[in-house]
């Protein structure tokens, strides 16, 4: 009987190791993999189940699509080869992430908040960036940025690369309140009173064989 017992208790571990693996596998089949990736506004939410795996080759433009190359195109038949190369892309969904991230680096830059800035940008824009806050530092300077409202973003250019290499450039209205300080606290530049109309032109790229879905500012311009 003894015998017996010891044949029941193994099938019954045996039948909790196997649930066990069952959820284990369960919770992992569940992850996206980018639970550690960092936050960008350019990024949609998922909008397939998760058992759902891409299909190889989805960056291969479509046959009605001419190839990326570095000559000049239109704007719609630049777009139309972003969204080749890339079928996630959205226009739309693009210009709320330029929005988004519009008001996050300006206001991050007033801060001297370069931790926020670094995913944020290219290297030689992040360069720049953080160049000109050490020597706001260094200064003693106090920069003041608030980005009430961005009332109008449009894509004014677009190119694919040969390189497979995606760039929009989005031009932003918005209502701004800036101001400079000197290390006192009195205003050098601006009124702390005043809501101001800026347009800036900024293009953002992206690698669309890349994994990452992430873009990048590399460029800014500002009209006057």
């Amino acid at each position: 009987m003894g015998d017996g017992f010891v044949f029941i208790e193994i099938i019954i571990f045996a039948m909790i190791a196997a649930f066990l693996v069952y959820r284990l596998r369960s919770v992992l089949g569940r992850r996206t993999g980018e639970e550690q990736q960092r936050p960008n506004p350019f990024t949609a939410r998922p909008n397939q189940p998760d058992n759902v795996v891409p299909l190889p080759d989805r960056n291969r433009p479509r046959p009605d699509v001419a190839p990326p190359s570095d000559e000049p195109v239109s704007l719609a038949v630049a777009l139309e080869q972003i969204k080749a190369a890339d079928p996630n892309f959205d226009e739309k969904h693009f210009l709320e992430g330029a929005k988004a991230a519009f008001q996050m680096i300006v206001e991050a830059f007033a801060r001297g908040d370069t931790a926020t800035l670094r995913p944020l940008l290219a290297d030689d824009v992040y360069e720049n960036f953080a160049r000109a806050i050490r020597d706001r530092q260094t200064a003693g300077e106090q920069y003041e940025t608030r980005v009430d409202l961005v009332r109008e973003a449009d894509v004014v250019e677009a190119r694919l690369g040969a390189d497979y290499t995606a760039r929009v450039t989005v031009k932003l209205v918005s209502d701004q309140m800036n101001v400079l300080r000197d290390r006192n606290g009195a205003v050098i530049d601006g009124d702390p009173d005043a809501v101001v109309e800026a347009t800036d032109i900024w293009t953002f790229a992206r690698n669309t064989r890349a994994r990452d879905p992430n873009w990048a500012l590399v460029e800014t311009r500002v009209t006057h």
